[in-house]
């Protein structure tokens, strides 16, 4: 198979979906002012729609569905392509998959349909799309299109493949093709296992085509469920995570997903937009500070970037968007040296938790906490699974309900065993009931799930480090434990009188503390922790600090020496990156807001000053500096680790240690 060409760093993704009712499509496309726009916006790949998600084609075909809004022998995406090629802008080719609305409304046996006969997606009265049936005769349908425009523009520089989630569905198709591999269409798990099934025989086969017609094309499907991404690698170039914070997806799950995305061999990219709330948002245009923060964020963890937007109908770009992705693009041209090939330093490795089959369904309650509290603690750290590389890491988080099959009992066991530290929260490790210890190396005694809803937590004087000396509210129930021979405990249960119930309740909430139980919310033996309760879907779901303080003590016990320490606020980011003589530290003080009921918002930058800085060194650096000025800024190096205060961030800075 040829290599396939590094990908690109500075893209933008152009959403082309336009109604069979829009009569004057492309009329104003001016193809150099096209290219231009893109070239000056400092953009080196655009991707261009051959079939939206109308089912319509924006290129000179016979078929029926090609957009009626376009005038005869006007070829669109052939002029887009030309154009960009002319000043050396990449241009992948997009189309639509489980999104076809003319061949839904021409063949509505081709639609998926629900258990109870439904059709998925929109309904007849609903402005929205209908979804299809990948098993019907769709699936030629869409091979088709698919080499006819891998002939048209061979070689094509890629195909992005849209809407590719796992849709089970009890169309005819589909319960024909069960029934013939022996699962039965009356059991969910049988429909989503063969949905599964489908998804990666259709992407193997569209791959296959790609890549047999186009030397070094990309190919990527998206809406794929990154936490299962590895059964998807092999159809793959590349892994894209599309990510609008504003849309739906929020600011935690890009730099959730692309730490377990880097870890799997393969390219990875962002996806944000240029829109104020999500996709098509035609005249939402988001404050320049949120997209340098989007872009800065997906640098700093080693993805390249890409920028969504909407051509408008009539084949126009918005001077204004390019203006302003021009300058965020700029500024990260400028820092490419220190950017592309950097390789991430992840001390830590955080297994995940799978939650869902389709899209946006990948963050479980312990998956968020867990992100959210390490990124807020500046830990450098992987999300990780089952198949991951244990010895990459210094130490691994459980968190709260990860499952443990023979094979992965014994690979943790031998990495506890090689020195590595370890930490597990609730049932990780545990049985169901709570009551029998899977993995030997807890220093602890299950006795079951508390009956309590609502405890509290007496902090030890070995984990209280800055935690106000009163006990401490936990809202989720947790497992009785005690400790097991060598294990001390460092924080205690203290039960109330009674859970609040109809039968009983005290005042306006939880029922008050009563007395200090013999249970133990927190045992540490060595370098191997445990907390009895699911403290990190806990976090996620309530935020409360002393849950974060917990977790920060004991990390601070079972591993003295982080990588990287740095003194700033809860809400700065750091990342370190690593070239061949270089570490690159990245602080981010970007600081969104709840500003709607439903939006987070960034509108300015606010700097901080004198922030202290220590970074873990096998010997001391030549010089540290900002890139890309490269202003020198002083150090000292002792005991391994070289200090020194950053002066001034200004949203994003890259400390380089030569």
């Amino acid at each position: 198979m040829p290599a396939i060409p590094p990908l690109p760093t500075r893209q933008v993704h152009l959403d082309f979906h336009t109604s069979p009712f829009i009569g004057d499509v492309g009329v104003d496309f001016d193809a150099r002012e096209f290219a231009e726009m893109f070239r000056a916006a400092h953009v080196n790949s655009v991707t261009l729609f051959a079939k939206c998600h109308h089912g319509h084609l924006y290129y000179n075909t016979k078929h029926p569905a090609r957009h009626p809004g376009l005038r005869k022998g006007f070829d669109l995406l052939a002029r887009q392509v030309e154009a960009l090629h002319r000043v050396g802008i990449r241009a992948p080719i997009y189309l639509s998959v489980l999104c076809d609305e003319y061949a839904a409304d021409e063949h509505p046996e081709w639609i998926a349909r629900e258990p109870d006969g439904k059709p998925v997606g929109a309904g007849p009265l609903a402005p929205g799309w209908q979804i299809l049936d990948m098993a019907s005769a769709y699936q030629e349908y869409l091979a088709e299109q698919t080499a006819e425009v891998l002939k048209l523009f061979r070689p094509v520089d890629g195909i992005f493949f849209d809407m590719c989630w796992d849709q089970p569905s009890l169309g005819n198709d589909s319960v024909a093709a069960m029934l013939k591999r022996n699962m039965n269409p009356e059991i969910e798990a049988d429909r989503d296992k063969y949905a599964h099934e489908l998804s990666l025989q259709y992407m193997k086969r569209f791959s296959e085509m790609v890549r047999g017609s186009a030397r070094g094309a990309t190919c990527y499907f998206n809406g794929r469920p990154y936490w299962a991404m590895r059964d998807d690698l092999p159809a793959q170039t590349q892994v894209e995570i599309e990510a609008l914070p504003t849309g739906g997806w929020g600011y935690l799950y890009f730099p959730k997903n692309v730490r377990f995305a880097r870890t799997l061999g393969k390219p990875c990219l962002g996806m944000t937009a240029r829109f104020h709330k999500s996709w098509a948002d035609f005249g939402g245009l988001k404050p320049y500070a949120a997209l340098e923060y989007e872009t800065s964020q997906m640098v700093s963890l080693g993805a390249q970037c890409s920028v969504g937007d909407q051509l408008h109908p009539r084949g126009t770009l918005d001077k204004a968007v390019y203006q302003m992705i021009g300058k965020a693009y700029a500024r990260l041209e400028e820092r490419e040296p220190w950017t592309i090939d950097a390789q991430p330093v992840a001390q830590i490795g955080v297994f995940q938790i799978p939650a869902g089959t389709r899209v946006n369904e990948g963050l479980s309650g312990a998956d968020e906490g867990a992100a959210r509290m390490m990124m807020q603690l500046k830990h450098q750290f992987d999300m990780i699974d089952a198949k991951s590389d244990l010895t990459k890491y210094e130490m691994l988080i459980l968190p709260d309900r990860v499952g443990l099959d023979a094979d992965l009992i014994r690979r943790l066991s031998a990495f506890v065993k090689r020195g590595g530290a370890l930490l597990a929260s609730g049932f990780s490790g545990v049985t169901e009931d709570g009551k029998k210890l899977l993995l030997g190396e807890l220093p602890i005694k299950p006795a079951g799930v508390s009956p309590f809803q609502t405890t509290y937590i007496r902090f030890g004087k070995e984990v209280g480090d800055d935690v106000p000396a009163t006990d401490h509210v936990m809202y989720e129930r947790g497992l009785r434990v005690t400790a097991a021979r060598g294990g001390k405990s460092v924080a205690r249960v203290v039960e109330p009188y009674f859970d609040r119930s109809w039968r009983h309740f005290s005042s306006h909430f939880q029922t008050p503390a009563d007395k200090v139980s013999r249970f133990s919310a927190a045992i540490i033996k060595g370098r191997v922790g445990y907390i009895s309760y699911p403290i990190f879907s806990a976090f996620h779901q309530h935020g409360n600090l002393p849950f974060k303080l917990l977790v920060r003590n004991i990390i601070d016990q079972l591993l003295p020496e982080p990588v990287l320490r740095i003194a700033a606020p809860s809400g700065t980011e750091a990342a370190m990156m690593r070239q061949k003589n270089r570490t690159i530290v990245h602080i981010l003080h970007y600081t969104p807001q709840r500003r709607t009921a439903k939006l987070d918002l960034l509108e300015e930058i606010v700097p901080i000053f004198d922030v202290p800085l220590s970074v873990k060194l096998a010997k001391a650096p030549k010089r540290v500096y900002f890139g890309p000025q490269k202003v020198a800024i002083p150090f000292e190096y002792l005991r391994g680790r070289a200090n020194l205060r950053v002066p001034r961030v200004d949203g994003h800075a890259m400390v380089v240690f030569e």
